[in-house]
């Protein structure tokens, strides 16, 4: 969180927020005073995030069910976005990446956290993410061995 800026009074955008591991920890961190909008396709996810961040007691969190290349933010939403084990799948990368950029503040930064490999095995290759990124008007900020395992990375894009 440190690495994507993640503060009180900030707003987080979860794509792929899942059983919401990453939104918690990321409500908790922004405060009363900021957002974490939890984004997913499964309906059944956003369904069973909303019933944890209730019994959580966290007022802080917007559940989103977004398309799958439209993660559906409000526009100038986000200071920061998080894919945690999310890319490798998405179908239509860059486009979600592009329809992802009306939603960030100037100075957002998106991390995108996944594993080395050629797609067979829930993994992507760092430099395909890096290459779809750029494509999509992204520039690459910093690049981290997440797991300092040489497999798990970490990416950190701006656009401007």
């Amino acid at each position: 969180m440190v690495i994507l800026g993640i503060d009180p009074g900030k707003s987080v955008a979860d794509i792929g927020a899942g059983s919401g591991w990453f939104t918690v920890r990321a409500a908790r961190r922004v405060g009363e005073g900021g957002t974490v909008f939890a984004v997913d396709i499964n309906p059944e996810a956003i369904q069973y995030v909303e019933k944890r961040t209730k019994k959580e007691n966290l007022h802080n969190v917007q559940v989103l069910l977004s398309k799958p290349d439209d993660p559906m933010l409000p526009a100038h939403s986000v200071d920061a976005v998080l894919m945690l084990k999310t890319y490798h799948e998405i179908e239509h990368p860059i486009t979600l990446m592009r329809n992802l950029r009306a939603a960030l503040r100037p100075g957002a930064r998106v991390g995108i956290i996944d594993r080395n490999g050629n797609g067979e095995n829930h993994d992507v290759n760092r430099d395909v993410v890096i290459r779809e990124a750029t494509g999509a008007g992204y520039q690459l900020v910093q690049q981290l061995d997440w797991k300092r395992d040489g497999m798990d990375y970490f990416l950190v894009f701006t656009f401007q």
